[in-house]
């Protein structure tokens, strides 16, 4: 007989390993692409181990690539890296600890190791997936890009292969289940929407951050709730009296 924390965790091993084989794919194509296009070897590696962050990378070499400098290059990287904090902020819990704990989860906080955590409502199964995710990915990450700039030019173009869908497809799955809350889907459809009306018009990275608009809209009472903190709290004038005269009221309030 399997034991029910047996099934779960051989499940979170065949779904990281699934995640890690699409993201390896794309890390084998951007380590072949930053060396075909001209970068020394040690650039995508070095920015792998640091980085770590796969948008933000792609994001950062085609501004190079394209003749843009550093600078530019780094700001390009950063916006699509603003979409961490919130995710930062969602997994607080399971990074809590130590400071090297904290710089840690800190790094390998990605979309994939949250999305792991946020399947999970035990603390202790949200602790296990996010770090068996991150650590995880991370490796095989790193040694993909290895292996794409040994490989040089052999793979120069991922959506010529149709790499390019694997990682899209992937954060799709992994946040399907999640859909099933019907403030949920309002929010996700109402974010998608503004993030894809706004790509022709915004630079790279800033229409993932306007998908944000969608949780006022899943959520429509955040704002007044919002207002409402730091306002002092006024008692109906019939509790008040009747405190200040010994009386009590019913359970409901009312005499």
């Amino acid at each position: 007989m399997r034991m029910p924390w047996r099934t779960t965790e051989s499940a979170l091993l065949r779904d990281v390993a699934l995640v890690c084989l699409a993201d390896g794919i794309v890390g084998v194509s951007f380590g072949a692409i930053a060396v075909a296009g001209g970068l020394p070897w040690w650039v995508p590696v070095v920015m792998s181990l640091l980085v770590f962050a796969g948008g933000a990378q792609f994001a950062a070499v085609g501004v190079v690539l394209a003749g843009g400098s550093p600078l530019a290059a780094v700001a390009a990287g950063a916006v699509l890296n603003t979409r961490l904090f919130p995710y930062g902020l969602a997994v607080a819990d399971v990074t809590a600890g130590h400071w090297w704990v904290r710089l840690l989860g800190a790094h390998v906080t990605t979309d994939e190791s949250v999305a792991f955590a946020l399947r999970h409502d035990d603390p202790v199964r949200r602790r296990s997936a996010f770090w068996t995710c991150g650590v995880t990915l991370f490796t095989v990450w790193n040694v993909a890009v290895l292996l794409g700039v040994l490989a040089g030019s052999m793979v120069t173009n991922t959506a010529a292969f149709g790499l390019d869908a694997t990682f899209p497809a992937v954060l799709l799955a992994l946040a399907l289940p999640t859909l099933a809350d019907r403030r949920t889907r309002t929010a996700a459809f109402s974010g998608a929407a503004a993030a894809v009306a706004l790509t022709p018009f915004l630079p790279a990275g800033l229409p993932v951050l306007a998908a944000l608009s969608g949780l006022a809209v899943g959520r429509p009472g955040w704002l007044a709730r919002l207002a409402r903190l730091g306002r002092p709290t006024r008692r109906p004038r019939r509790t008040v009296a009747a405190r200040a005269t010994g009386a009590e009221l019913p359970a409901g309030g009312e005499r």
